[in-house]
């Protein structure tokens, strides 16, 4: 079938959602859909960064991409919106397409284009409710009443809700709010999947970024790496980290971590690092590749968790699939990913509990041995090879649903 999936944030974005976006698109094309992704244009800056030209440049992506004129977001540097007057420019894009099913997979301009042209032509289309806007928006507009952006939050997402013939949500627990917000309607659960392009090992590029990243940070040889991924962002509750590495390194002095990944907020969390006394044992990389991680799980000891505003939990799983064992605090995504103690040990919100899990996980080499079996096992529950099957079915019930409508 054709499918345009419309969304706000893709690629050179870095969030959740544009690597859902991307990694269903990838794999619905390679089972023989015909796929189009309607998203934002960014600037000619942003647009330069490696990972766009080398890894992602629309030319060589398996599928069409649709780039539309875009406006800078005044409370998010990173983030940008549809300029409101190419409405023409998407209906006419999506009239040559022809798309059978459109999939939404966010709530700002891009995707209320995409409900707004379904109406207009009668065609069925998907929601998957990515992010919590409710518990989201705060970090962004500091300078409204947090209870008012709450309800923003929420109306902005029951606009879809409301209007889509299948929701799907990444996590039970998203499911739920969908209930909690007054929709009464069948919830598909259906997590982004983790590519197999992301667990290919390669020796000669494994020695090569093992050897670059101890050039760069000499310090870190010879130590336990506790492990980070994901965006720098204030979200993340990244500075518990910290407190939990100083009760590890009292104990295990040869200890670091590495914290993987760019965003607004490294800055100011290498500044606290310093300002901490760390700047010996905390290790900042910037952006890395997503085909390159495998090597960071497989060079590190632990895989350290602190977000309790994760919807997903995605890079929890992944660094399972890589035989990573985990710990983590367990709210949000986390619980849904992990479901207890399995791949490691899923915590309360207390860096004496979590440096503790850790510190048995690195003097227990018998338990560290069996987390880890037990981490690659969990983990692939999220190969996107399995999941997809499952989109594909979410999109023949949306359409019968609206052949049925279309029909009366």
């Amino acid at each position: 079938m054709k499918v345009a999936l419309f969304t706000d944030a893709y690629f050179p974005r870095i969030n959740g959602v544009s690597v859902s976006v991307h990694s269903y698109a990838e794999e619905l094309s390679r089972l023989g859909h015909t796929v189009c992704i309607v998203c934002l244009e960014y600037t000619e800056e942003q647009q330069k960064s490696s990972f766009f030209d080398e890894k992602s440049n629309d030319r060589k992506a398996p599928f069409k991409i649709i780039r539309i004129p875009s406006a800078a977001f005044a409370f998010s540097k990173e983030d940008r919106m549809v300029r409101l007057d190419k409405w023409r420019t998407i209906k006419k894009s999506m009239d040559e397409f022809k798309p059978d099913i459109v999939h939404i997979n966010s709530e700002w301009t891009i995707g209320y284009f995409g409900a707004i042209y379904c109406r207009h032509r009668h065609l069925p289309f998907v929601f998957t409710f990515h992010t919590l806007w409710e518990d989201y928006l705060a970090n962004y507009i500091t300078f409204m009443p947090e209870r008012g952006l709450r309800k923003i939050g929420m109306e902005v997402v029951r606009f879809y809700l409301k209007r889509a013939d299948v929701i799907i949500a990444p996590t039970k627990r998203i499911a739920q709010v969908v209930s909690r917000y007054g929709i009464t309607r069948k919830v598909h659960i259906l997590p982004t999947g983790i590519p197999g392009s992301k667990l290919i090992f390669n020796p000669a590029q494994a020695e090569f970024v093992s050897r670059t990243i101890y050039e760069k940070f000499p310090l870190l040889k010879g130590k336990k790496i506790l492990l980070f991924v994901g965006r720098i962002v204030k979200e993340k509750n990244l500075p518990f980290l910290f407190d939990v590495l100083k009760k590890i390194r009292a104990v295990l002095p040869d200890t670091a971590l590495l914290m993987v990944g760019g965003g607004p907020y490294l800055e100011e969390l290498q500044e606290l690092s310093a300002r901490s006394g760390l700047s010996d044992s905390v290790f900042f990389t910037g952006y890395i590749e997503g085909n390159d991680l495998i090597y960071f799980y497989k060079i590190s000891s632990v895989f350290t968790f602190p977000s309790k505003t994760e919807t997903q939990g995605l890079v929890t799983a992944e660094a399972m699939l890589c035989g990573l064992p985990v710990v983590a605090i367990g709210e949000m995504g986390t619980i849904d990913v992990m479901q207890g103690d399995n791949g490691g040990f899923m915590v309360r919100d207390d860096a004496d509990e979590f440096a503790g899990k850790v510190i048995m996980l690195l003097t227990d080499s018998a338990l560290h041995e069996q987390k880890a079996q037990e981490a690659a096992e969990w983990g692939s529950k999220w190969k996107i090879s399995s999941l997809t099957p499952k989109l594909i079915s979410c999109y023949e019930e949306a359409r019968e649903i609206s052949r049925k409508r279309e029909s009366k």
